[in-house]
């Protein structure tokens, strides 16, 4: 099988590198956050929750980044809530929003309206006139499990998109081979995935100056510092540290430099997709 980067047009041992925005939607201090790092940052894409309160106020502002949909399943949140758009009973917690946890969403959603979700959640961005360019899953919620993982694929392949996947490390975990799945059905992913939630910044710097050859995808969560920040979640300040990691720290761009890496998107890989 002919290597990704090669697929893009690179060197099998060439270095890429997807730097991607999460959770753009969630509220506004990450709409700002996303935004800024796309515009003046390093961050080469980003990720809408569609679900989330602020997600049609980033659309309002969308100028035709590489976005894709995180489909969301899951409120983590303990006192910030989102629900489904669907209304899926399914899909909802006593609290009224989706469930806070993984296992609780597994234990207790119905397939059918999971599927409906989540594709009511793509056709709203493409309603919305975002280009979606792959497809993620909030907290692992859709990689996780076979049966969510359907959900998944079908979705990737009826749109033609690639999905953002864990390595090997989080497939022995799962205990079945959904990158496999997914390349058996011509769906692309990055090679390389570091999805710790809201690692410190010295891991992210470290991580991408220590980058081996193919593509590889960095997941940040920049948000600005606001009050509706703080009063969100207990780890604002992680968020922050990441949009000023992306939007102000030359040294990581110097680094990039020094490693040849190259800087690409998930657009790039839809249309290699496409392609082939």
């Amino acid at each position: 099988m002919t290597a990704l980067a090669e697929v893009l047009g690179h060197g099998a041992d060439a270095r890429l590198l997807i730097l991607t925005a999460d959770q753009l939607g969630m509220c506004h201090a990450t709409n700002v956050g996303v935004y800024e790092s796309l515009r003046t940052g390093l961050a080469t894409g980003a990720s809408l929750m569609v679900p989330a309160p602020w997600a049609r106020e980033a659309a309002a502002h969308y100028r035709g980044e590489p976005i894709g949909v995180h489909l969301t399943l899951n409120a983590e949140l303990d006192c910030y809530r989102w629900r489904p758009i669907t209304a899926a009973p399914s899909l909802l917690d006593g609290d009224g929003g989706f469930p806070r946890t993984v296992d609780d969403l597994w234990d207790h959603a119905d397939l059918d309206e999971t599927r409906s979700e989540c594709r009511a959640q793509l056709e709203r961005a493409i309603l919305w006139g975002f280009d979606v360019c792959h497809l993620s899953t909030h907290l692992g919620a859709l990689q996780d499990r076979p049966e969510f993982f359907d959900v998944l694929l079908d979705l990737a392949v009826e749109h033609r998109l690639p999905i953002r996947l864990e390595g090997g490390d989080a497939e022995a975990r799962a205990g079945f081979p959904f990158r496999a799945l997914a390349a058996e059905e011509g769906v692309f992913t990055a090679d390389h995935h570091g999805l710790r939630p809201l690692a410190d910044t010295d891991a992210l710097e470290r991580q991408a100056m220590d980058l081996g050859p193919g593509v590889t995808e960095i997941v940040v969560e920049p948000a600005v510092d606001t009050p509706e920040l703080r009063a969100i979640c207990d780890n604002w300040g992680r968020r922050v540290d990441h949009r000023d990691l992306v939007c102000g720290n030359s040294e990581l761009r110097a680094d990039l430099d020094r490693g040849h890496v190259r800087l690409i998107n998930w657009r790039d890989v839809r249309e290699a997709q496409r392609a082939a």
